[in-house]
């Protein structure tokens, strides 16, 4: 049996958020808990880790003691300073390298292609890419959340998965007003993992995050920085559109990083990347991103999580 949507949440305490500031124009929550599997497999990881330096200071500790009969017997204070050396000396993964790999899986690249006729004999077989960005798997059988931006209009939705595998995609439920769309892969690879989504709740400026896609159709990339500001507001281009309540990041973020996940340095998503701001509208980063916060995001699914 598949499992459902994941949800995860924060022990800080809530505190009040920051007031609504507009910005210029740019360009195109209770949590539930991890599953046992993923409480498993990170329980695993760190009991793997910390058994790792155990043996590491024991052969260092026997390494320097032992010897003839009579040497005296390995102490408390010799095992500690052991694993001292050992934690001094080996490189740990940092929090950003965890956070991706934690994501990764989770992560597809979204290619949106029109069909056009052949001159001939009026088939449409020629499929040209009009679009590329990102999503991210909700839910293990193929539920993706990304931006309507990247998929309205296209003939076809192609998805690669982060095994390599490619597959088609419907579109199953749109939400205009924060630029989202839900998709239904036709195909999913066996072991699909499902990313977790955390209440924005609690989160602050200054909160490291990362944000991870395919900018330029290049990736998956992965950029870290930090939560700039929250209940941002932007407008559209054409100035059609208001979006509202968006979080404000500065991790790097170009065209193609739409609609991926914007993530906690648990690799739990608190958003999906829609927007950079672009004063000389040049489509390229200047340290200004948004992303709607993973709220309006999963009820974009018909699953309001928190």
């Amino acid at each position: 049996m598949r499992r459902p949507a994941l949800y995860s949440s924060s022990g800080k305490p809530d505190k009040p958020a920051s007031p609504p500031r507009a910005v210029s124009e740019v360009t195109p929550s209770q949590g539930g808990r991890l599953t046992g599997l993923q409480k498993h497999l990170r329980l695993n990881n760190l009991a793997l880790l910390w058994s790792m330096l155990g043996l590491l200071a024991l052969m260092l500790a026997v390494s320097l003691y032992s010897g003839k009969p009579g040497d005296r017997k390995i102490t408390q204070e010799d095992i500690n300073a052991a694993v001292l050396k050992t934690l001094e000396t080996t490189q740990l993964p940092s929090a950003a390298a965890k956070a991706y790999d934690t994501i990764i899986p989770s992560v597809v690249r979204v290619v949106g292609y029109s069909k056009s006729k052949d001159g001939k004999d009026g088939k449409e077989d020629n499929e040209s890419e009009r679009s590329v960005g990102t999503g991210v798997v909700i839910v293990d059988k193929g539920i993706i959340l990304t931006n309507l931006h990247v998929v309205q209009g296209a003939d076809v939705i192609h998805i690669t998965f982060s095994d390599g595998m490619t597959t088609t995609a419907s579109i199953t439920g749109v939400q205009p007003e924060n630029d989202l769309a839900v998709l239904q892969a036709h195909k999913i690879p066996d072991d699909m993992i499902a990313a977790t989504m955390r209440s924005t709740a609690d989160l602050r400026p200054g909160d490291q995050v990362m944000a991870v896609g395919y900018p330029f159709g290049i990736g998956p990339s992965a950029s870290s920085g930090v939560v700039s500001g929250l209940k941002r507001n932007f407008r559209s281009p054409d100035g059609q559109q208001m979006m509202s309540n968006l979080i404000q990041f500065d991790a790097a973020a170009n065209p193609g990083n739409s609609g991926g996940p914007l993530v906690t340095m648990d690799g739990e998503v608190v958003g999906i990347v829609t927007a950079i701001y672009n004063p000389n509208q040049q489509r390229t980063f200047v340290g200004i991103g948004f992303a709607v916060p993973i709220e309006n995001a999963a009820s974009a699914a018909g699953m309001p999580p928190f």
